[in-house]
């Protein structure tokens, strides 16, 4: 039931007292959902049997014929990525705390208010999107530019293409950008989508001290400066057949832009105190968080160099200018974090997206790369306020209400999110600790673990 090409929209209720499922349904259909309903679980399997997919399932558990908890586990072996909400009646708490650890995405106890149920679904139709959008991120990642590149925002969509179309040509590029928007990924994506059989070899230009950078860059013949034992084979040299990714080329010694510019022009390299050129057949990437241009107007880089290097030039923006794939980022660093870490990937609410879209992100992909690994592992995400939170005291109920929410979070994180052994610690009956958990927008599977 996971095919599905297109977010699945409606709201299937399963009911079999027509009174509570019309009223059910009208709440529901106000609060603009769209809703079809069911006398019994029989009724919804034939409707799933036909090719149709809920978004979210809301379910009595007492039913004719098979019951909630019989239908919930059917649903889940069909989908597991379906939420079923179970409708329990007032001693059936503790089989729907059972039914949870099932699969079940919550329960309402009757009786319940409308509004109660409106939001219940509404949280519940939120984590069936963002599963439904990870699932499609990972079908589109099928592409290998798209698995380095991830973005559906224009200039995403254009750098790929462009980098599809020079990348088999094997011309030098050079690739500007601020801090942490991912030069070498895209450096790495030319090589790769090359189809060169040589090495990648990355270098940063800033970080090697002038008086090792030509040994390191062009080799050095044994005997050429005191402690060269042996020949060394220098980057271009090594990255013959592959692609030579020079990071912050700016911070290049001016001395050896020359020697760099007389590789790029004769596809050969010299190796420092040798006599001989040997034929190189290597493709530069040069990468600059500054403006070449303006560096060499102010005669801090070769123009010689820039022009050379300036044939084609890819500009990558910065993450504050395509926030619409924050939601792309971040799952695909929570799925890589979880791997990683061992742990399930954690589902995010509406909030912490509105928090990450108001951001401006300064460190770009690799800030939010950290933050997506910390917010996986629990902890605190290192991410100012936003502007509405901090631009006022905040008064003594939403202190309160703060100091409340990091105490019942602490606690489930000290239980793996078992509600029933968290409410225990903070010692607060099951039905309360359930409803701190919906006032407060607290999910608990975000702190469950295997």
């Amino acid at each position: 039931m996971t095919d599905s090409t297109e977010f699945p929209q409606s709201i299937h209720l399963v009911e079999d007292d027509p009174i509570v499922r019309r009223g059910s349904e009208q709440a529901l259909r106000l609060a603009g959902f769209q809703v079809r309903s069911h006398p019994d679980a029989e009724s919804l399997l034939e409707t799933v049997a036909q090719g149709v997919h809920p978004a979210v399932v809301v379910s009595d558990v007492r039913l004719p014929g098979r019951d909630g908890l019989a239908l919930l586990r059917e649903l889940v072996t069909l989908d597991r990525e379906l939420p079923v909400i179970l409708v329990t009646g007032h001693g059936d708490v503790t089989m729907a705390v059972g039914a949870m650890r099932d699969g079940a995405y919550d329960f309402i106890e009757k009786p319940f208010p409308s509004e109660r149920l409106v939001d219940q679904v509404r949280r519940a139709l939120e984590r069936r999107r963002l599963y439904w959008e990870n699932r499609r991120l990972r079908e589109r990642l099928a592409d290998p530019l798209e698995q380095l590149l991830i973005g559906q925002n224009p200039a995403i969509l254009g750098l790929r293409s462009t980098i599809a179309a020079v990348a088999p040509v094997g011309v030098d590029v050079l690739v500007n950008g601020e801090t942490g928007t991912g030069k070498e990924v895209v450096a790495r994506a030319l090589h790769t989508a090359s189809g060169r059989k040589g090495h990648f070899v990355a270098l940063n230009c800033g970080a090697l001290p002038e008086t090792v950078f030509e040994a390191e860059v062009f080799g050095a013949e044994a005997g050429a400066y005191t402690g060269a034992a042996k020949r060394r084979i220098g980057k271009i040299e090594y990255a013959d057949g592959g692609t030579l990714f020079l990071d912050e080329i700016e911070s290049m010694p001016l001395a050896l832009q020359v020697k760099l510019l007389r590789v790029l022009q004769d596809r050969s390299v010299e190796r420092l105190g040798g006599n001989q050129a040997f034929p190189v057949d290597v493709r530069v990437v040069a990468a600059s968080k500054a403006d070449l241009k303006a560096e060499s107007d102010a005669k801090r880089f070769r123009a010689d160099l820039y022009h050379r290097l300036n044939v084609v030039t890819l500009d990558l923006p910065p993450l504050r200018e395509r926030k619409d794939d924050v939601p792309l980022l971040m799952g695909h660093f929570l799925s890589e974090a979880a791997s990683r870490f061992g742990r399930p990937v954690p589902a995010w609410s509406a909030g912490d997206l509105a928090r990450w879209q108001a951001y401006d992100w300064p460190g770009n992909v690799r800030e939010l790369k950290n933050v997506a690994e910390r917010f996986c592992l629990g902890l605190p995400e290192g991410m100012p306020r936003l502007a509405e939170e901090a631009a006022q005291p905040a008064s003594l109920a939403t202190q309160v209400d703060r100091a409340e929410r990091r105490i019942i979070e602490a606690a489930l994180r000290d239980t793996g999110g078992q509600v029933t052994r968290a409410a225990e610690q903070l010692g607060l009956p099951r039905k309360t600790l359930y409803d701190k958990l919906t006032r407060h927008g607290i999910d608990p599977e975000n702190f469950r673990q295997g």
